[in-house]
């Protein structure tokens, strides 16, 4: 099970801090991801984590959002800064079970489980 947490208002150019705590079973051979869904688009992908620390993160996303994990507390956190009206969108945490050495979890599908969703609304 995922829970997301910390959504909310925030003016432009502000920062927030989402978190995830993941439940249930241990999630060390699953990327923890998070991605977004904006009113009236298909969901996006913004960045994943590995057990270790390893981070992917879309294009887009780059520089503005850091995405980090605590595994003591089966815990990942999407940090934003410099936000801007077209960042919102609901934020889903997943995980995404690591099958190969080289892997790349973009998609969708590529995710098990997910979260429910915590809305994130940049105000112009």
């Amino acid at each position: 099970q995922l829970q997301a947490s910390g959504g909310g208002l925030v003016q432009t150019g502000g920062s927030l801090r989402l978190s995830c705590a993941a439940s249930g079973r241990t999630f060390s051979s699953f990327v923890l991801g998070w991605f977004r869904q904006a009113p009236g688009k298909e969901r996006e992908f913004v960045a994943y984590i590995s057990w270790s620390g390893a981070t992917t993160y879309a294009d887009s996303k780059k520089g503005r959002f850091s995405i980090s994990r605590d595994n003591a507390k089966n815990t990942v956190y999407l940090q934003m800064s410099s936000l801007k009206p077209e960042d919102t969108a609901v934020y889903y945490c997943a995980a995404g079970r690591i099958t190969s050495v080289y892997y790349d979890l973009r998609a969708v599908g590529d995710y098990e489980y997910w979260g429910q969703g915590t809305l994130v609304t940049v105000s112009s």
